[in-house]
C-alpha cells in the first residue's frame, strides 16, 4: 500500500518519520559531542538529497532503503555504535543474548550497520546511476558495488582523521574500534558484502523479468571503440585543433 502512494506524499510521510526519530533520539544521547559528529555527514546528505528530488525523483524503493538505513544510524548515534543496548533488548524478549546465541564476543551494531549501508544503498546508488549516466548490463552493478567499496574506504578515513584531530574519549566514541586492530577493514568488507547480495538479488530479479538481460549485459562488454587513447588520443586531437 505505501509504495503505491504518490512520490511526493511518500517522501512527505518518510521525512516526518525521520524526524521524529532524529528528535527522539536527540534526547540525552550518550555522548552529546560523538551524537553531533556522527550525525553531521548525515544533515549533510540529507539536504543534498531533498535538494535534488525535484530533478531527481528517486523510486519510492530507493527512498524507502535510504531511510532504514538513515534509522539505523540515528540508534547508532544516539548510544554511540560500540554502546547499543541490542543485547539487552533481546534478552528482555528471548531470556537470552543474541550474542550468545550467534557466539559474538564484541557488540557488533556498527559492523551490522556497515553490512547495511552496503545492503541498503546500493540499490538507490544503481537507481542513479542508471538514470543519469544510463549505466547498463554488468557496468550497472558493478558500479554501484564499486562506489559503496570506495564510500565505504572514504568514511574510514574520515573516522581516521576525525579521530586523529580530536582524540581523546571523542575520538575513541567515534572510532569505535573496540580494541580490534582489523575494525575498519571488516567494517569495509561487510560493507562490500552487503553491495554484493543486493545487486545480486537486483540481477536475479532482472534475469527473471527483463527480456533482453542477456543481450544487455553482452553488449555492455562490447569494445565500443578500437581506437587506443592516450598518446594517440593527444595527437588526433592536437590534429584536430590545427586544423580547426
Amino acid at each position: 500500500m505505501l509504495l503505491k502512494m504518490p512520490h511526493r506524499q511518500f517522501l512527505f510521510l518518510l521525512t516526518i518519520v525521520l524526524g521524529i526519530e532524529f528528535a527522539v533520539l536527540a534526547i540525552a544521547p550518550t555522548d552529546r559531542k560523538d551524537w553531533l559528529l556522527e550525525n553531521v555527514l548525515v544533515v549533510l546528505f540529507v539536504v543534498a538529497l531533498y535538494g535534488s528530488y525535484r530533478k531527481l525523483m528517486l523510486s519510492r524503493i530507493s527512498y524507502l532503503l535510504i531511510f532504514l538505513f538513515l534509522s539505523l544510524h540515528l540508534v547508532g548515534a544516539h548510544y554511540t555504535y560500540a554502546q547499543v543496548p541490542y543485547d539487552r533488548w533481546f534478552e528482555s524478549l528471548a531470556g537470552r543474548t543474541f550474542n550468545s546465541l550467534v557466539g559474538w564476543e564484541r557488540n557488533n551494531f556498527d559492523r551490522v550497520v556497515h553490512f547495511c549501508y552496503g545492503l541498503l544503498l546500493a540499490y538507490p546508488i544503481r537507481e542513479v546511476f542508471q538514470r543519469v549516466v544510463k549505466l547498463r548490463g554488468f557496468w550497472g552493478y558493478f558500479f554501484p558495488l564499486d562506489i559503496t567499496m570506495s564510500t565505504s574506504m572514504l568514511y574510514e578515513l574520515i573516522e581516521w582523521g576525525a579521530a586523529a584531530a580530536f582524540g581523546g574519549d571523542l575520538g575513541q566514541a567515534y572510532l569505535g574500534t573496540q580494541g580490534d586492530v582489523w575494525d575498519a577493514h571488516k567494517d569495509m568488507a561487510f560493507a562490500s558484502l552487503g553491495a554484493l547480495i543486493a545487486m545480486l538479488i537486483t540481477a536475479g530479479i532482472n534475469i527473471r523479468l527483463q527480456r533482453d538481460f542477456a543481450d544487455e549485459w553482452n553488449e555492455s562488454l562490447r569494445v565500443k571503440d578500437s581506437r587506443p587513447l592516450g598518446e594517440d588520443e593527444m595527437r588526433r586531437l592536437l590534429k584536430r585543433n590545427e586544423t580547426a
